[in-house]
Protein backbone atom coordinates (compact mmCIF):
# COMPACT_ATOMS: atom_id res chain seq x y z
CA UNK A 1 0.00 0.00 0.00
CA UNK A 2 1.08 3.27 -1.08
CA UNK A 3 2.26 6.35 1.26
CA UNK A 4 -0.41 8.22 -0.62
CA UNK A 5 -2.99 5.57 -0.27
CA UNK A 6 -1.93 5.05 3.40
CA UNK A 7 -2.38 8.42 4.12
CA UNK A 8 -5.94 9.13 2.53
CA UNK A 9 -7.18 5.94 4.53
CA UNK A 10 -5.40 7.15 7.75
CA UNK A 11 -6.59 10.26 7.37
CA UNK A 12 -9.87 9.61 6.75
CA UNK A 13 -10.75 7.32 10.15
CA UNK A 14 -8.62 10.13 11.85
CA UNK A 15 -10.54 12.87 11.16
CA UNK A 16 -14.00 10.79 11.74
CA UNK A 17 -13.34 9.02 14.90
CA UNK A 18 -11.30 11.58 16.81
CA UNK A 19 -12.36 14.89 15.27
CA UNK A 20 -8.95 16.73 15.33
CA UNK A 21 -9.17 20.42 15.04
CA UNK A 22 -5.46 21.46 13.76
CA UNK A 23 -4.59 25.10 13.45
CA UNK A 24 -1.48 27.10 12.35
CA UNK A 25 -0.88 24.81 9.65
CA UNK A 26 -0.16 27.86 7.38
CA UNK A 27 3.44 27.92 9.53
CA UNK A 28 5.22 24.78 7.74
CA UNK A 29 7.26 25.86 4.77
CA UNK A 30 5.59 24.25 1.90
CA UNK A 31 8.68 22.67 0.70
CA UNK A 32 12.99 22.12 1.64
CA UNK A 33 14.17 20.38 4.49
CA UNK A 34 12.08 21.38 8.04
CA UNK A 35 12.00 19.62 11.56
CA UNK A 36 8.77 18.92 12.90
CA UNK A 37 9.41 19.57 16.88
CA UNK A 38 6.38 18.10 18.89
CA UNK A 39 5.14 17.68 22.50
CA UNK A 40 5.29 13.48 22.97
CA UNK A 41 2.28 11.98 25.29
CA UNK A 42 1.32 8.46 23.20
CA UNK A 43 2.50 6.30 20.82
CA UNK A 44 0.28 7.46 18.27
CA UNK A 45 1.87 10.86 17.75
CA UNK A 46 3.84 9.34 15.21
CA UNK A 47 0.73 8.73 13.01
CA UNK A 48 -1.34 12.00 13.80
CA UNK A 49 1.41 14.20 12.99
CA UNK A 50 2.04 12.83 9.94
CA UNK A 51 -2.14 12.55 8.86
CA UNK A 52 -2.39 16.15 9.70
CA UNK A 53 0.44 18.10 8.28
CA UNK A 54 0.47 18.93 4.67
CA UNK A 55 3.70 17.29 3.43
CA UNK A 56 5.31 14.15 4.20
CA UNK A 57 6.75 14.05 7.49
CA UNK A 58 9.36 11.07 8.49
CA UNK A 59 9.88 9.87 11.80
CA UNK A 60 12.28 7.13 13.61
CA UNK A 61 10.61 3.33 14.37
CA UNK A 62 12.33 0.65 16.00
CA UNK A 63 13.70 -1.93 13.08
CA UNK A 64 12.10 -4.96 14.84
CA UNK A 65 8.51 -3.00 14.07
CA UNK A 66 9.76 -3.99 10.16
CA UNK A 67 11.12 -7.29 11.27
CA UNK A 68 8.25 -9.56 12.61
CA UNK A 69 6.52 -12.09 11.57
CA UNK A 70 3.05 -13.41 11.52
CA UNK A 71 -0.35 -11.53 11.38
CA UNK A 72 0.92 -8.49 13.92
CA UNK A 73 4.49 -8.97 11.90
CA UNK A 74 2.95 -8.40 8.65
CA UNK A 75 0.24 -5.56 10.14
CA UNK A 76 3.32 -3.88 11.47
CA UNK A 77 5.56 -4.41 8.54
CA UNK A 78 2.91 -3.08 6.40
CA UNK A 79 1.83 0.42 8.25
CA UNK A 80 5.33 1.75 9.01
CA UNK A 81 6.44 0.82 5.39
CA UNK A 82 3.33 2.67 4.25
CA UNK A 83 3.77 6.18 6.78
CA UNK A 84 7.07 6.42 5.60
CA UNK A 85 9.19 5.31 8.95
CA UNK A 86 12.95 5.32 9.04
CA UNK A 87 14.17 1.93 10.45
CA UNK A 88 16.40 2.44 13.29
CA UNK A 89 18.24 -0.24 15.13
CA UNK A 90 18.17 -1.35 18.93
CA UNK A 91 21.82 -0.29 18.97
CA UNK A 92 21.29 3.12 17.15
CA UNK A 93 18.45 3.67 19.10
CA UNK A 94 20.49 3.38 22.11
CA UNK A 95 23.24 5.77 20.17
CA UNK A 96 21.95 9.39 20.09
CA UNK A 97 24.61 10.37 17.71
CA UNK A 98 23.53 7.64 15.23
CA UNK A 99 19.78 8.33 15.36
CA UNK A 100 20.50 12.13 14.41
CA UNK A 101 23.14 10.82 11.31
CA UNK A 102 19.92 9.25 10.14
CA UNK A 103 17.77 12.66 10.40
CA UNK A 104 20.37 14.68 9.08
CA UNK A 105 19.72 12.27 5.63
CA UNK A 106 16.35 12.92 6.16
CA UNK A 107 17.18 16.70 5.56
CA UNK A 108 19.60 16.09 3.47
CA UNK A 109 16.78 14.79 0.99
CA UNK A 110 14.13 18.39 1.51
CA UNK A 111 11.79 15.88 3.67
CA UNK A 112 10.27 17.16 6.86
CA UNK A 113 11.69 15.11 10.09
CA UNK A 114 9.77 14.29 13.36
CA UNK A 115 11.22 14.45 16.47
CA UNK A 116 10.49 14.62 20.30
CA UNK A 117 12.96 16.80 22.47
CA UNK A 118 11.74 15.25 25.48
CA UNK A 119 13.19 12.19 23.71
CA UNK A 120 10.38 9.62 25.43
CA UNK A 121 6.71 10.10 26.12
CA UNK A 122 5.52 11.87 29.43
CA UNK A 123 3.93 9.13 31.73
CA UNK A 124 2.77 11.51 33.99
CA UNK A 125 1.42 14.58 31.72
CA UNK A 126 3.90 17.12 32.47
CA UNK A 127 6.04 18.74 29.75
CA UNK A 128 9.92 18.08 30.34
CA UNK A 129 13.05 20.29 29.02
CA UNK A 130 14.16 19.57 25.86
CA UNK A 131 17.31 17.61 24.56
CA UNK A 132 19.31 19.29 22.83
CA UNK A 133 19.07 17.09 19.80
CA UNK A 134 16.49 19.16 17.75
CA UNK A 135 19.50 22.02 18.45
CA UNK A 136 21.79 20.33 16.60
CA UNK A 137 19.70 19.05 13.91
CA UNK A 138 18.57 22.51 12.91
CA UNK A 139 22.52 23.78 13.14
CA UNK A 140 24.09 21.21 11.21
CA UNK A 141 21.61 21.17 8.36
CA UNK A 142 20.26 24.61 8.42
CA UNK A 143 16.54 23.81 8.37
CA UNK A 144 14.04 25.71 10.24
CA UNK A 145 12.18 23.99 13.65
CA UNK A 146 8.62 24.05 13.37
CA UNK A 147 7.51 23.54 17.22
CA UNK A 148 4.35 21.74 17.33
CA UNK A 149 1.84 20.75 20.51
CA UNK A 150 -0.38 17.55 20.80
CA UNK A 151 -3.58 17.77 23.21
CA UNK A 152 -5.54 14.59 23.68
CA UNK A 153 -3.34 11.76 22.43
CA UNK A 154 -2.58 10.40 25.18
CA UNK A 155 -6.15 9.85 26.05
CA UNK A 156 -6.40 8.26 22.37
CA UNK A 157 -3.81 5.77 23.51
CA UNK A 158 -3.03 5.86 27.32
CA UNK A 159 0.61 4.42 27.76
CA UNK A 160 0.05 0.43 27.90
CA UNK A 161 -3.14 0.87 25.47
CA UNK A 162 -2.97 -1.35 22.69
CA UNK A 163 -5.82 -0.03 20.84
CA UNK A 164 -6.20 3.39 20.44
CA UNK A 165 -9.85 4.90 21.61
CA UNK A 166 -12.20 7.50 20.61
CA UNK A 167 -11.07 11.05 21.56
CA UNK A 168 -10.69 14.67 20.55
CA UNK A 169 -7.31 15.26 19.09
CA UNK A 170 -6.07 19.07 19.29
CA UNK A 171 -2.87 20.14 16.94
CA UNK A 172 -1.43 23.53 17.31
CA UNK A 173 1.71 24.57 15.20
CA UNK A 174 3.44 27.61 15.88
CA UNK A 175 5.37 29.66 13.97
CA UNK A 176 9.43 28.09 12.81
CA UNK A 177 12.32 28.95 14.57
CA UNK A 178 15.13 29.78 12.02
CA UNK A 179 18.50 28.73 13.24
CA UNK A 180 20.04 31.24 10.88
CA UNK A 181 21.22 33.79 13.55
CA UNK A 182 22.60 30.90 15.47
CA UNK A 183 24.42 29.50 12.57
CA UNK A 184 26.42 32.86 12.20
CA UNK A 185 27.19 33.71 15.49
CA UNK A 186 28.84 30.08 15.46
CA UNK A 187 30.77 30.26 12.22
CA UNK A 188 32.19 33.84 14.50
CA UNK A 189 32.83 33.32 17.49
CA UNK A 190 32.05 29.75 18.77
CA UNK A 191 30.23 28.43 20.92
CA UNK A 192 28.37 25.26 19.86
CA UNK A 193 26.83 23.57 22.97
CA UNK A 194 25.45 26.95 24.22
CA UNK A 195 23.81 27.34 20.70
CA UNK A 196 22.20 24.05 21.06
CA UNK A 197 20.52 25.02 24.23
CA UNK A 198 19.40 27.90 23.13
CA UNK A 199 17.19 26.63 20.15
CA UNK A 200 15.87 24.01 22.30
CA UNK A 201 14.94 26.29 25.06
CA UNK A 202 13.26 28.44 22.53
CA UNK A 203 11.54 25.71 20.95
CA UNK A 204 10.17 24.25 24.06
CA UNK A 205 9.40 27.98 24.96
CA UNK A 206 6.75 27.73 21.83
CA UNK A 207 5.67 24.65 22.69
CA UNK A 208 4.80 25.31 25.91
CA UNK A 209 3.11 28.49 25.04
CA UNK A 210 0.71 26.02 23.14
CA UNK A 211 0.02 23.34 25.53
CA UNK A 212 -1.93 23.28 28.89
CA UNK A 213 1.08 20.81 30.31
CA UNK A 214 2.64 21.46 33.68
CA UNK A 215 6.47 21.62 32.90
CA UNK A 216 8.14 19.54 34.91
CA UNK A 217 11.99 21.73 34.97
CA UNK A 218 13.59 18.18 34.57
CA UNK A 219 14.39 15.82 31.71
CA UNK A 220 12.39 12.71 31.10
CA UNK A 221 14.03 9.72 31.70
CA UNK A 222 13.16 6.06 29.54
CA UNK A 223 11.85 3.40 31.90
CA UNK A 224 13.56 0.76 31.98
CA UNK A 225 13.14 -2.30 29.65
CA UNK A 226 11.19 -4.56 31.80
CA UNK A 227 8.83 -1.80 32.21
CA UNK A 228 8.02 -0.23 28.90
Amino acid sequence: MGYLVARWLLGSIFRLVWRAKVTGLEHIPAQGPVIIASNHLSFIDSVVIPLVVPRRVRFLAKAEYFEGTGVRGWVNRTFFTAVDAVPVNRDSQRNAMASLRLAMDVLAEGTAFGIYPEGTRSRDGRLYQGRTGVGWLALESGAPVVPVALIGTDQVQPIGARVPRPHPVRVSVGEPIDPAPWIAAVATSGGAGKARREITEAVMARIAAMSPQELAHAYNEPPAESEA
